[in-house]
């Protein structure tokens, strides 16, 4: 029988493929773009998955597509993006999944802030904006004082998030966002002081499980980028049960209740604030992370999930007994075309095992670098803590530099199809 994938993030197909077929099915990627998974596509075996080329922002075009595999049992989305049609065709097509109006809620960042602060779950609403710049200027001092963020309510891989700490920028964010085309409304929340982590969890039947906790680096401002996460971060017992506990209710609260979500998250001077929840694995190379750190295949889990079983992986000890790992995001200096890199052969010289997991090649076009979209690749490194993998991974990712051809040479390049992981670490 088969399991179709509705896209996939960037990276983690292999193990998808390998899990479908422990569990006696086969994959089926169904995607408008194959360059968005070259490295995996090139990585794995023939006859691994097979690959339908389709029009997937075409709902009518995707049905046709998936009416068409033989024995289709399960339907798959990791992405943000597709997740809303990805649920609506489980539902048409009566194959196990979510509640299509769960994942449209999940989808609109401002409604579930909304929703959590109603429930006690979080301190603050959001403050949705108006499209004329005085009365947006206003309705963020008035709803939630400087320093404040804009975002996008439905964006992905940080793009279109503006942190303001005075009107001047507060004035030249709004003006930003004019000029751009957003996925959903722009919205105002108020500014979180703290480290920044993200609580990889999986769930069934309204239970969560708190599969560790992944730290995140991002870029100095006015740039909101991810640069770097590691694997699992050790925190003190009473933290990670307290962490563990908020999560759950959060994700039972918001009506996520079956499969791995991703929860960004803000450590507080008064405990974990949310930043967005994402219904879905986590993105670059956390689901990678997951399977060395757990030594096992999690993907597993997420294929039992698309089948409607209960995933082996909630029940049991959850001992992170592999490696530890921590990953560079090595962005492109400047927009251009890109034609290589250099300092990849020195890498095999770095300890820590470390591989690179590129997510351009050349000949791509990287129009935009102020957000995941310039990313080029990942280094990723081991060790027996997250804090001496991110350490030897930060070391390794120093040599890599993306080499670029710029001015003419942009003109007429398309831009890939997806990004990486369609969101951040």
């Amino acid at each position: 029988m088969t399991i179709a994938a509705l896209e996939s993030l960037s990276f983690g197909l292999g193990r998808m493929a390998d899990a479908a077929s422990a569990a006696g099915h086969r994959l089926c990627l169904l995607t408008r773009d194959r360059s968005v998974y070259r490295h995996e596509l090139g990585t794995l075996p023939d006859g691994a998955l097979s690959v339908v080329d389709v029009d997937t922002f075409d709902e009518a075009a995707t049905r046709r597509a998936l009416a068409a595999l033989p024995d289709l049992a399960g339907l798959l989305n990791t992405t943000d993006t597709w997740s809303v049609p990805a649920a609506d065709l489980a539902a048409e097509f009566g194959l196990p999944g979510p509640d299509p109006a769960a994942v449209r809620l999940l989808r609109d960042k401002s409604r579930v802030r909304d929703l959590l602060h109603g429930h006690g779950l979080s301190k603050s609403g959001a403050v949705r904006l108006p499209p004329d710049p005085e009365g947006a200027t206003a309705a963020v001092l008035r709803g939630t004082g400087l320093p404040a963020v804009l975002k996008d309510s439905a964006g992905t891989s940080s793009r279109n998030v503006w942190v303001v700490r005075d009107e001047d920028a507060l004035r030249a964010a709004l003006l930003a966002a004019a000029q751009q085309v957003l996925a959903g409304e722009l919205f105002a929340e108020p500014f979180l002081a703290g480290p920044l982590y993200s609580a990889e969890t999986l769930s069934w039947a309204g239970d969560t499980r708190l599969l560790g906790v992944l730290s995140r680096q991002t870029s100095r401002e006015p740039l909101v980028r991810e640069e770097a996460a590691a694997f699992p971060v050790a925190l003190p017992d009473g933290e990670l049960t307290a962490i563990e506990d908020w999560v759950g209710r959060v994700l039972y609260t918001a009506g996520h209740h079956d499969g791995f979500a991703h929860v960004e998250f803000i450590l507080t001077t008064e405990g974990p604030e949310l930043v967005e929840i994402n219904r879905r694995i986590g993105g670059a190379l956390v689901g990678e992370a997951l399977c060395r750190s757990l030594r096992t295949n999690v993907y597993e889990a997420m294929i039992s999930v698309a089948l409607g079983r209960r995933p082996g992986l909630m029940d049991g000890p959850l001992g992170h007994t592999g490696p530890a790992t921590g990953f560079v995001l090595v962005y492109a200096a400047r927009p251009g075309v890109l034609t290589g890199w250099r300092g990849l052969g020195e890498l095999a010289d770095c300890p820590g095992g470390v591989r690179w997991y590129p997510t351009k090649a050349p000949g791509d076009a990287v129009p935009h670098v102020d957000d995941q979209r310039g990313c080029t690749g990942m280094v990723l490194a081991e060790a027996a803590t997250a804090e001496l993998a991110l350490h030897r991974a930060l070391s390794a990712a120093g040599g890599v530099r993306p080499l670029l051809a710029t001015g003419a040479a942009l003109a007429g390049h398309a831009v890939p199809g997806g990004s990486v992981a369609d969101g951040g670490p």
